[in-house]
């Protein structure tokens, strides 16, 4: 099995801080950030950032539905760490300073792959459905904490 990632990062004309806020908060910004890819969403612990249990399920693909348990960790200031009970999928959320008022955000989602052919199409092609989705988040994010 090879190791599958999908990373997507953009720049938000928004303070790291705020930025961390939203994405660290799973009871109120989180959900909204959420495009139609996601359903079932339920927090089961915590609620904000360290020590959050959160529930989804991902539908990457019309055929393709990944239930999600997600313990959420923050080893170092910045970062978010969502790790899935259910699979080898973690997605790691990097915000970092990118000017006066700027943020950059890396996302970054790695998965142990599926081998033989049905891998190489995994290879191929989830990253870049998986990123779409990332993408569609981040524009939801830069939404919600950009000054109008």
């Amino acid at each position: 099995m090879a190791q599958v990632e999908a990373t997507t990062e953009r720049i938000i004309a928004a303070d790291p801080e705020a930025v961390f806020a939203a994405l660290a908060d799973y009871e109120g910004t989180r959900v909204s950030l959420l495009p139609e890819h996601f359903s079932e969403y339920e927090v089961r612990e915590g609620g904000k950032g360290e020590g959050t249990v959160v529930h989804w399920k991902l539908q990457a693909t019309s055929k393709r539905v990944r239930d999600c348990l997600l313990d959420v960790t923050e080893p170092s200031p910045g970062r978010l760490v969502e790790t899935d009970r259910n699979s080898s999928m973690v997605t790691t959320w990097t915000v970092t300073p990118a000017g006066e008022g700027r943020s950059n955000v890396v996302v970054s989602t790695v998965w142990n792959g599926a081998g033989g052919i049905g891998g190489f199409f995994e290879r191929t092609f989830a990253p870049k459905g998986l990123g779409r989705i990332h993408d569609a988040v981040l524009e939801r994010l830069a939404a919600a904490t950009e000054a109008k």
